[in-house]
């Protein structure tokens, strides 16, 4: 398991084989997303809860790593991180 997927499962207690739901829909998610990618100006402090947030295949790859969407990604992770 890669570190950031730890991170993100240890944060909201989830173990491998749980349902994790996509931030977006709440369809199993496939993937645990930065928001802030390290090859696009990120860096290595971006395995951190605040930049790490679950998505479906389909919401990846329409909204990861597009500029155009980042801001919103992050306010939608943000009231994910409130609500616990």
């Amino acid at each position: 398991m890669q570190k950031h997927t730890k991170i993100y499962f240890q944060h909201f207690g989830y173990s491998p084989g749980d349902f994790i739901p996509c931030e977006v829909c709440g369809a199993v998610a496939n993937d645990i997303h930065h928001i802030q990618a390290r090859g696009m100006g990120g860096s290595k402090t971006a395995d951190r809860i605040e930049n790490l947030m679950a998505l479906c295949r389909k919401h990846h790859e329409m909204y990861g790593d597009r500029k155009q969407w980042k801001e919103w990604l992050q306010k939608v992770h943000d009231l994910k991180i409130k609500r616990e």
